[in-house]
C-alpha cells in the first residue's frame, strides 16, 4: 500500500533535518566537493604534520533517544577539503600507498581550506587553484594538485600548511563516486548557475543560467567542468563555490537541527563516503556537526587564494602563478582569526 502523503512528507523532513547537520559539518569540510559532510574532532596536526589516512570509515554511534555528545572543539578550526579525480576507489588507492609507498594515479581536482571562526558562527572557504605552482615538501616545485599523487592527503596537508603558515586540524576527501552518492542522498541540489554551458565530458549535461536542479551526475559535471570557459579553472572554482552556497542555502531553509540524535544519525549517512584523517571518528564528527548548527551563512564567504594569473613553468607546464604578497595577507588573517575582515575588505561574500 502506498505511504500516506503526510507520513511521506514527515519522513522526508526528518531525513533533511539529519542531512542538514551533516552538511553544516560538511560545510566545514567540503566545499565544492560536496558531500564531504561531517567534520572534525579536536585533535589535529600542526604545520607540516599531516594526519595518517584512514582507509576505512568509522562506525557511527547509536542514534538513540537519549543520545548525548561531547562538546565540540573550541577555538578556530582549519579543515582541508579535497576532491580526488581518481577513476577508481580513492580509499583503496590511499591505503595501498600508505602500505607500500610510491605514487597513485590521482590528482587533487579540488582543494579548499575551510576556516571556522572561534565563535563557530561563520565559515570561510578558501579555494586553492589546482595548478598553483608551489614547493611540495620533499619533492620540490610542482603543481599543488600533484601532492595527492606523490604522498596522499597527508602531503597535500603539509603543502597547504606550508603555503599558508597555518595549522590544519583535519582533512577530508571524496572521490567521484562519493560525491555523486552524497548529492543523490540529498535528493539533488538546486544550484544557481552563474554561466550557461554544456559539459565537455560524460553525459554532456546542458546547464542554463539561473537555478538548475542537479542530481549527483550533473553536479559532478558542474563542479568539474573547465574547458567550456575562457578562464578555465578560475570559473570551475567559482562554480564549486556556487554549488556549496546553493547547497547550504537550500538546506538551511528546511528546518533546524533538533538535537544530538539527529547529528548522530547524519554521521551514519555520511561516513561511508568520507575519507578522512585518523583523528576523525563518528562521535567527534557528530559533535562538531551539532556544534555548528548556528552557522550564519549570510556572514560566511568563499573566495580563491590570490594568484597572478597563468604562466609556464621552467619545464614547459601550464601553471597558475601564486601571488605571494596576497597569500601572506590571507595567512595573516587566518592566524588572527580575522578572515571575515579580510573577505569584506576584498569584496568577497
Amino acid at each position: 500500500m502506498a505511504e500516506p502523503g503526510g507520513a511521506a512528507d514527515a519522513r522526508r523532513r526528518r531525513a533533511r533535518s539529519r542531512l542538514l547537520v551533516a552538511v553544516l559539518a560538511f560545510l566545514v569540510v567540503l566545499g565544492a566537493a560536496v558531500g564531504t559532510f561531517v567534520l572534525m574532532t579536536p585533535r589535529g596536526p600542526g604545520p607540516g604534520e599531516g594526519a595518517a589516512p584512514s582507509p576505512s570509515a568509522s562506525s557511527a554511534p547509536s542514534a538513540s533517544s537519549g543520545a548525548s555528545l561531547p562538546a565540540a572543539p573550541s577555538g578556530a578550526l582549519n579543515i582541508l577539503v579535497m576532491g580526488s579525480d581518481i577513476r577508481g576507489n580513492a580509499r583503496e588507492a590511499i591505503a595501498a600507498q600508505e602500505a607500500g609507498g610510491g605514487t597513485t594515479d590521482q590528482r587533487a581536482d579540488m582543494i579548499m581550506l575551510v576556516h571556522v571562526d572561534a565563535a563557530h558562527r561563520r565559515v570561510f572557504g578558501i579555494s586553492v587553484m589546482r595548478d598553483t605552482w608551489v614547493d611540495i615538501p620533499g619533492h620540490g616545485p610542482s603543481k599543488i594538485n600533484a601532492s595527492l599523487a606523490l604522498g596522499g592527503p597527508q602531503l597535500v596537508v603539509e603543502t597547504v600548511s606550508s603555503l599558508l603558515s597555518v595549522r590544519i586540524n583535519h582533512w577530508a576527501l571524496l572521490d567521484f563516486d562519493g560525491f555523486k552518492a552524497v548529492t543523490d542522498a540529498l535528493g539533488g541540489v538546486d544550484v544557481d548557475v552563474p554561466l550557461a554551458f554544456t559539459a565537455s565530458f560524460d553525459t554532456h549535461h546542458v546547464f542554463t543560467q539561473g537555478v538548475n536542479h542537479l542530481d549527483g551526475q550533473a553536479a559532478l559535471e558542474f563542479v568539474r567542468e573547465r574547458y567550456s570557459f575562457p578562464d578555465g579553472d578560475y570559473q570551475r572554482v567559482r562554480d564549486q563555490q556556487a554549488f556549496i552556497r546553493s547547497l547550504l542555502a537550500q538546506l538551511l531553509t528546511t528546518g533546524r537541527v533538533r538535537g544530538p540524535a539527529e547529528a548522530i544519525g547524519a554521521v551514519g549517512l555520511a561516513m561511508p563516503y568520507l575519507i578522512a584523517d585518523s583523528g576523525l571518528d563518528a562521535t567527534g564528527a557528530a559533535a562538531l556537526g551539532y556544534g555548528l548548527r548556528d552557522v550564519d551563512l549570510a556572514s560566511s564567504a568563499f573566495f580563491t587564494l590570490p594568484t597572478l594569473g597563468t604562466g609556464t613553468s621552467a619545464d614547459g607546464q601550464s601553471i597558475v602563478v601564486p601571488d605571494y604578497p596576497g597569500i601572506a595577507e590571507v595567512a595573516a588573517a587566518l592566524a588572527s582569526d580575522r578572515v571575515g575582515e579580510y573577505a569584506s575588505a576584498h569584496g568577497h561574500s
